[in-house]
């Protein structure tokens, strides 16, 4: 006891003890590992060539099992390919299809490896906790299946043979009157690699399953044409009139505007849609015909001055100028149509002319008659005595045409701009002309009596001359009257290869008033006098007697009548000066020459018409 005690006394040494708990965790360590290797040892001993205890895979237990075991239990219990449905639906449509026709198949081979590897592989401390998890907690794999491309494909490729259809674009045509619609079609395509995908999804599970199938769409650019059949209908609905200010109307009757439409497919911020209306080439062929009739010049408005109250009483209202715009009336008419009018005005673009209805005296500068004011007469005058009725006619038809008209401050004026067409149709009739060396009847005789009477205004006004053509030969009308110029004072007409031209050279307007009284015609000037004078004188010579009278034979005489056609004129060579004026200092100074030619009476007669004795017959 002594002794015991004494050595329990004794000190500890701390290093002796720690090497005695490191010396015992050692041992108790390669005590473990032993025993876990002689766990794995043991174990793969008895289960060698077997799957380890705990191995499932699903739901079957194929621990213990060899290889073809474990393939006869997969191949006898797992029936997933060829009793499962896979349910595949479209919108209202659905097929139902088993795995094995979706060319799903299980991987035996694969499982079997797979439930054998359990516990054998990986580091040794993965072997020991796979090989420990099976045995106490049991280990599930999960069940491999593959997909059959080929035949998974040819399925899918059965069934977008019943869901696949193209795109179809919704079109418009015309049958007669009938308008003919064609709906559009929202193309749809199965996606087959997307179907695919989502099967793979579901078929580990290796229970029944739904899929929706992935279709991809492709809208039509135009789906729908309803509204655009719709217009089409009313446009042919009833006939088109086209309207103008003074011309037309311009019908189209329902078949002519079948024949015109057109649906163009047009796109913008709303999208394709079908634009609907009449063809703008055959509109524009149309219009174009049109364009030339319906063009119109702008107008000044005519006036006459008021003597009394120095003012401007409007004689006739301007006019506007116009051309046709065939682009925006195409436009406009399309736009009509569409809105379901049918008579619509053709599209002008307009021109105002430089005086309107408004325009005062004092606004243009017209104060005073210029020829009272500077010649103490109201203005130039020519005489017609024993003119023919239809000769007067055509003196009274061209006078008018200038009656109350305005010539802006420096504008070249021309007879020809105004006269217009010389004809029977403008209110002209057929009456003596000079026609080359004769004589002869033809539509406007007694229009040169116009031209000559605004020649001598002109002349006497200070007013400088463009153009003046004489006549052949001296007229005897134009020497007519009290204080008549006489010779050299005419001026000739003959449109479009002879003019009479003048210039307004002030800064006023100039207006014009024509007047017949009796048998003569005057010409009045309106304007501001801006104190120019004219002074003026002539040389006559080289006089010529006319040549002997003459005799011709006109079939559309009856017998007996005769009619004298032409009347001696004996020939001239006659210079007019003027000289133009204004305080001291010389505008103008004009030298107007003018040769007549010596011209022989001529009489007509009906064929077997007695003539006298003396008769000069001319030959054939």
């Amino acid at each position: 006891m002594n002794l015991s005690r004494s050595l329990l006394r004794q000190p500890v040494d701390p290093s002796a003890l720690v090497v005695r708990i490191l010396g015992a965790a050692v041992t108790a360590v390669v005590g473990f590992v032993v025993a876990c290797l002689g766990f794995l040892l043991v174990t793969r001993l008895a289960y060698s060539g077997r799957a380890l205890p705990g191995v499932r895979i699903s739901h079957l237990d194929v621990g213990g099992r060899t290889e073809a075991e474990i393939a006869t239990l997969i191949g006898q219990t797992v029936t997933y390919p060829d009793s499962a449905r896979i349910v595949l639906r479209d919108r209202a449509q659905v097929w139902t299809a088993t795995p094995a026709e979706l060319g799903v198949v299980l991987d035996i081979p694969s499982m079997t490896a797979e439930a054998l590897a359990t516990g054998r592989r990986g580091r040794l401390t993965e072997r020991l906790d796979d090989q420990v998890q099976a045995w106490f907690r049991g280990r599930s794999l999960a069940p491999i299946v593959l997909i059959d491309g080929r035949v998974a494909s040819a399925y899918f490729a059965g069934l977008a043979a019943q869901i696949d259809r193209p795109v179809i674009e919704a079109s418009l045509s015309i049958d007669g009157l009938d308008v003919q619609v064609q709906p559009g079609q929202v193309g749809r395509r199965l996606d087959t690699t997307a179907n695919l995908a989502a099967l793979a999804q579901v078929v580990p599970s290796l229970h029944d399953a739904g899929i929706e199938l992935v279709i991809r769409e492709s809208p039509p650019q135009v789906l729908d044409v309803s509204q655009q059949a719709a217009q089409a209908r009313i446009i042919l609905s009833q006939p088109l009139s086209l309207t103008a200010e003074g011309a037309g109307p311009w019908t189209f009757d329902a078949a002519e505007l079948a024949q015109m439409m057109r649906f163009n497919r047009v796109t913008d911020a709303s999208g394709a849609h079908y634009a609907v209306g009449l063809d703008p080439a055959a509109l524009s062929e149309f219009l174009a015909g049109l364009a030339p009739e319906l063009e119109r010049e702008p107008e000044n408005a005519r006036f006459i001055f008021n003597d009394d109250t120095r003012q401007l009483d409007l004689l006739r209202s301007a006019v506007i100028g116009r051309t046709l715009d065939i682009p925006a009336t195409i436009e406009s008419v399309n736009a009509g149509l569409t809105a379901g009018q049918h008579t619509l005005p053709l599209v002008f673009d307009t021109t105002d002319p430089a005086v309107g209805d408004t325009a005062t005296a004092a606004e243009l500068g017209i104060t005073e008659n210029l020829l009272m004011a500077s010649y103490g007469t109201q203005g130039a005058a020519t005489y017609f005595s024993g003119s023919s009725a239809e000769r007067i006619q055509n003196i009274a038809t061209a006078s008018a045409a200038f009656h109350g008209l305005l010539i802006a401050p420096g504008q070249t004026f021309s007879m020809g701009d105004y006269l217009g067409d010389i004809s029977l149709d403008t209110g002209y009739a057929e009456a003596l002309i000079i026609l080359g060396n004769r004589t002869i009847k033809g539509v406007g005789g007694g229009v040169c009596q116009v031209s000559t009477t605004l020649f001598r205004a002109v002349f006497f006004a200070g007013f400088p001359i463009v153009e003046r053509h004489p006549h052949a030969y001296r007229v005897g009308y134009y020497e007519q009257g009290t204080g008549s110029p006489g010779p050299g004072m005419d001026a000739t007409v003959f449109l479009p290869l002879v003019d009479f031209k003048f210039t307004n050279d002030t800064p006023y307007w100039l207006l014009m008033e024509t007047y017949i009284y009796g048998n003569q015609l005057l010409w009045k000037f309106y304007s501001t006098s801006d104190g120019r004078t004219v002074q003026w004188s002539k040389d006559i010579s080289n006089e010529v007697k006319a040549p002997e009278t003459i005799y011709r034979e006109n079939p559309d005489l009856p017998k007996g009548e005769i009619e004298q056609v032409d009347w001696s004129a004996k020939g001239l060579d006659v210079v007019v000066y003027r000289t133009v004026t204004r305080d001291g200092e010389t505008l103008y100074q004009d030298r107007i020459k003018t040769h007549y030619l010596p011209w022989r009476a001529i009489y007509e007669f009906g064929p077997g018409t007695d003539l006298p004795d003396d008769a000069n017959v001319e030959d054939d």
